[in-house]
């Protein structure tokens, strides 16, 4: 059963509908320990005070701010709690606003939020009233001793809550303007309409469990691999060049070209994989039960 990882309630006008917050995210990170190289031995960091070797115990430690270079504002655990938001269970709504207005960027942690005992009509009645109207709520909670910018948003009747960032957190182009190209560059009319054809052939609908963290199968893979004793030879990684601007329209029309040859080539393979799928033969009833395996793949699966 799932755990709630905070409880209060939505608070909008005289509306107040008890709710419980559930993380919607699944972190499949590998933990990778630090050895030293030449006997395994564990690394192990410690607090230290600067210019010495002595450990320095937790309670000993506070806060400061660094105002020149070794010049610091010491900031106590006192007056640092008496700065703490105060603990309120309200997610306070301040605004209604349509989703698409707001930037992916300020978008955070994703949170669901389910009903409290008692109040499933209510909490109903809000996620259905929010998802017909196209809006999102954009609120305020206090969370772990912080407080969030949030917005909450309603799809097949389910309340989803992802924190968001202040407005002064999130860089404008406008402070990078060493990185960015001065003024419109000119663009022939028949590369733009070959790169919108190279778009519109590349475009699908969006579908997330196409889409694999091969970065983590590969380590996982390379684990198993090591652990086996195999050799590992190491491949040399070549950095792409920028396409010229002479070369874009070449470049484009071998894109296109590549793209519908893959599309063909997919379309040919799928028909006879569905014929060999239905005249595949029953399993048979003598066949063994596999082994369970011990590998890094087969426990990250489990994980899952």
């Amino acid at each position: 059963m799932a755990r709630s990882i905070w409880s209060g309630s939505i608070s909008f006008g005289l509306l107040n509908v008890p709710v419980k917050l559930y993380s919607a995210v699944a972190r499949r990170n590998i933990a990778l320990r630090e050895i030293r190289e030449s006997d395994s031995s564990r690394i192990k960091h410690r607090r230290v005070a600067e210019g010495t070797d002595e450990e320095v115990p937790y309670d000993k430690i506070i806060k400061a701010y660094e105002i020149t270079p070794g010049q610091y504002v010491p900031l106590s655990k006192d007056e640092m709690s008496a700065l703490a938001p105060e603990k309120s269970r309200a997610i306070d709504v301040l605004d209604f606003v349509d989703i698409e207005e707001i930037d992916p960027m300020y978008f955070d942690s994703p949170y669901y939020l389910g009903p409290a005992d008692g109040a499933e009509k209510a909490y109903s009645l809000l996620a259905t009233a929010m998802e017909t109207s196209g809006k999102a709520a954009i609120a305020r909670f206090v969370f772990r001793n912080k407080e969030h910018l949030a917005a909450i948003r309603a799809s097949n009747g389910v309340l989803t809550l992802t924190t968001m960032r202040f407005a002064d957190e999130v860089v404008p182009p406008s402070e990078l303007d060493d990185v960015f190209p001065e003024g419109t560059q000119k663009v022939a009319k028949k590369e733009q309409q070959m790169a919108e054809a190279l778009i519109d052939s590349l475009s699908t609908e969006f579908d997330p469990s196409s889409y694999r963290d091969e970065y983590r199968e590969e380590l996982l893979a390379l684990i198993e691999r090591k652990a086996e004793g195999k050799e590992i030879v190491a491949s040399e990684t070549e950095t792409p060049k920028a396409t010229k601007a002479p070369d874009l329209m070449a470049a484009l029309e071998e894109s296109i070209a590549a793209v519908k040859d893959k599309k063909s080539s997919s379309a040919g393979k799928k028909a006879p994989a569905k014929a060999k799928k239905a005249a595949k033969p029953k399993a048979s009833k003598a066949n063994p039960k596999s082994k369970k395996s011990s590998s890094p793949r087969s426990k990250s699966k489990a994980a899952k």
